[in-house]
């Protein structure tokens, strides 16, 4: 199905970064802080410590359940980091908020209270009208915006009218896959739905349940200009702290990239 998308209009003309910008997700740290209603840990304070160790810009989930970020730490972390990308559902309440705080990107998200964390994609055809104004008024306010995804083609096109600049690709089934064929033919999906989303003029990023041991496969995507990933840097982050926990993640996706790059420039030598 998303094989029969290809081609349909021009290809985005938008450059593609050489290596996929790492978003850090630091809710986690709020889980821990709401675990005692305490002060601390901090999400700012990590969120910078983050952006220190090359983190290219920091993500924070507003849950309509407020728990684990809250609102002040949104307002809070707007005058801290240097590129805040907030995810949020399409709820009229927290878009208020959205459009007072003006982060840099607003990533439109599914949400349900009894879930532990994001189970699946956005469903962008089920109100195509609200979402399409949702939107429309982030987009008026200079945010870009993008969908919380399934690599699936109606998905990707729902996305594309709702207005919506770019979309993120749950990688949840590749990254949860228990054996090796269905990790293939969830990788196969990722692939296909990126490039038919560049098709479409779309920006592509890419995130949950990436870690260090299976992100250089989405990395290889073609396309995918930015990755979004929490729960394995916070986690790594107990161990060995954040700074070092987000600088590994950083270098994963670098060499990664440059592995991709030197097999590129191998097959063209071959061909010459």
């Amino acid at each position: 199905m998303l094989r029969a998308m290809k081609g349909q209009t021009d290809s985005a003309r938008d450059p593609i970064p050489a290596v996929p910008r790492l978003g850090v997700n630091v809710d986690h740290v709020a889980t821990v802080r709401q675990a005692r209603r305490a002060c601390e840990p901090d999400p700012v304070a990590a969120a910078v410590l983050a952006e220190l160790a090359g983190a290219d810009g920091i993500t924070v989930h507003l849950r309509e359940d407020r728990r684990h970020i809250q609102e002040r730490d949104v307002r809070a972390l707007r005058g801290f980091v240097r590129h805040m990308n907030l995810e949020m559902a399409v709820d009229r309440a927290v878009l208020a908020i959205a459009l007072d705080v003006l982060p840099q990107a607003v990533c439109l998200v599914p949400e349900r209270r009894e879930e532990v964390t994001t189970e699946g994609g956005l469903d962008c055809t089920r109100d195509p009208v609200g979402l399409a104004t949702v939107v429309r008024e982030l987009s008026a306010a200079g945010i870009v915006v993008s969908c919380f995804i399934d690599p699936d083609a109606r998905q990707l096109q729902a996305a594309l009218g709702s207005g919506a600049q770019a979309v993120e690709l749950h990688t949840g089934r590749y990254a949860n896959a228990r054996d090796a064929a269905a990790r293939a033919e969830a990788l196969d999906d990722l692939r296909m739905a990126a490039a038919a989303g560049r098709e479409l003029g779309l920006r592509v990023h890419a995130g949950h349940g990436l870690d260090l041991r299976n992100v250089a496969a989405i990395v290889a995507i073609p396309g995918v200009e930015e990755l979004n990933i929490g729960h394995a840097i916070v986690a790594r982050a107990v161990m060995v702290g954040l700074e070092r926990a987000v600088r590994e993640m950083k270098d994963a996706i670098e060499k990664a990239a440059a592995g991709l790059r030197q097999r590129r420039s191998a097959r063209e030598e071959e061909k010459s």
